[in-house]
């Protein structure tokens, strides 16, 4: 089997950018997209920010526009799961199973899950009330009371947000106190639409076809009570999709692969893109605008092989 110039792993927004930027620059990329391809976009109903589209445009619509775009250009594409990578040598191994494609250069763009509670509910109601990005689908709930589970720094940050457009932001702590920082805190006690429910979880999201409340249990007393909202905010972090490269690639102590001068992981060759090495903007134009990088980068790096 001939070498690969460039193998890419992952198909969400910054994946498949970089298929298209490598493919319309004549390097012939493999992409494997995984049996789940498409990204976190794919969990997400109408998506209102991402430009060209003024009248919005479903999440797994917007995805399949970007493969046929990146498929159009010559971007060849294996639906399979990436199970093991050896990248301590060139050239670079990838394999799914026991099928072994070996490449020049690889782009990562594996991206980050979302944590979530574990209620079936939760997942049935995905994209219908039940959201993991504020900054995503805080509009869509404009005068709504609305609820966020967590504690943290991105839980008040997304309280925060959301104020801008609901009436009412309940959050939704297991503890008795938050563990964002300071600063955090106080802008989230100070703002008036904010209200807390502390020692206290989510047991159950209500609605057939959406949203309409949440039953929550006191972990001190074991009450029950309802929760009447219309939107639940799930802000108990993300996990980068970094296990396959543990031991290979530089990551920071959450997991998400470090990146210097663009999109350089430590190994030569080895570019990283989007949410898999981004954790502060998660968004699909940032992923996208990295993904762009990577294919830039990465064709650099080729060139170089030759001169």
């Amino acid at each position: 089997m001939p070498t690969e110039n460039i193998i890419i792993i992952g198909s969400g927004p910054a994946g498949l950018t970089a298929a298209l930027y490598t493919a319309r620059a004549d390097l012939n990329p493999l992409m494997i997209e995984g049996y789940q391809r498409g990204g976190q976009l794919m969990l997400t109903t109408e998506v209102e920010n991402y430009p060209g589209f003024p009248s919005g445009i479903l999440g797994p619509e917007l995805m399949e526009i970007f493969r046929k775009q990146a498929e159009r250009f010559g971007t060849r594409f294996i639906t399979q799961d990436v199970t093991r990578v050896d990248l301590k040598k060139t050239p670079f191994v990838v394999e799914m199973g026991a099928e072994r494609h070996e490449a020049r250069a690889v782009i990562i763009s594996t991206g980050a899950s979302a944590r979530l509670i574990g209620l079936p509910n939760e997942k049935r109601l995905m994209g219908k009330g039940v959201t993991t990005c504020a900054t995503c689908d805080g509009a869509f709930f404009r005068n709504m009371e609305v609820a966020v589970v967590g504690g943290g720094d991105s839980a008040m940050e997304e309280s925060l947000f959301l104020t801008k457009f609901c009436t009412k932001v309940t959050v939704i702590h297991r503890r008795d106190q938050l563990r964002a920082s300071k600063i955090m805190q106080d802008r989230a006690f100070a703002n008036k639409k904010i209200q807390f429910v502390w020692n206290s979880a989510v047991e159950d999201v209500m609605g057939e076809k959406e949203v309409e409340g949440l039953k929550l249990k006191n972990l001190k007393t074991g009450e029950t009570n309802t929760l009447k909202v219309a939107g639940l905010f799930v802000a108990i972090g993300h996990d980068p999709n970094t296990s396959l490269f543990k031991g290979q690639i530089e990551m920071d102590k959450n997991g998400y692969l470090i990146t210097r001068e663009g999109t350089r992981t430590n190994i030569p060759g080895v570019f990283a893109c989007g949410d898999v090495q981004d954790h502060v903007y998660r968004q699909a134009i940032t992923a996208a605008g990295s993904g762009c990088m990577a294919a830039i980068d990465a064709e650099r790096y080729l060139e170089s092989l030759h001169s």
